[in-house]
């Protein structure tokens, strides 16, 4: 994905995938939204993301793996359960030829809301 595009939403983002990758994001999307229901969509730094009173989670499709980005709290937190996945300081990689880890997607964007909603008050 060339990193020079602007979108203007993640329905635009997604259309410029292949079908298998939007299947998979599309996936993610729904895992997210079910996770946070009022966090709000957006794109942030060319990339797909979720907002509540900041950006909880950020998403973008690469050659290879979807790149998923929590911040670097619940990578610490859920090292264990992401020992299996390549992982930095406040990313993810969820390989493009395996299934996506919803539970474990879903877990990590409750934690930040959770935190983002204790950072806010």
């Amino acid at each position: 994905m060339d990193k020079d595009n602007i979108f203007n939403n993640i329905d635009e983002y997604h259309s410029l995938l292949s079908a298998d990758i939007q299947k998979q994001l599309e996936q993610l999307r729904q895992t997210i939204r079910q996770a946070a229901p009022f966090a709000t969509e957006t794109i942030s730094y060319g990339m797909s993301a979720f907002k509540q009173n900041r950006v909880l989670v950020y998403y973008a499709a690469h050659k290879k793996h979807i790149g998923f980005y929590p911040t670097a709290s619940p990578i610490v937190k859920l090292a264990d359960e992401l020992a299996s996945y390549n992982t930095s300081k406040g990313a993810i990689q969820f390989p493009i030829d395996q299934p996506l880890p919803l539970s474990l997607i879903q877990e990590i964007v409750k934690f930040r809301v959770d935190e983002d909603a204790a950072r806010a008050k």
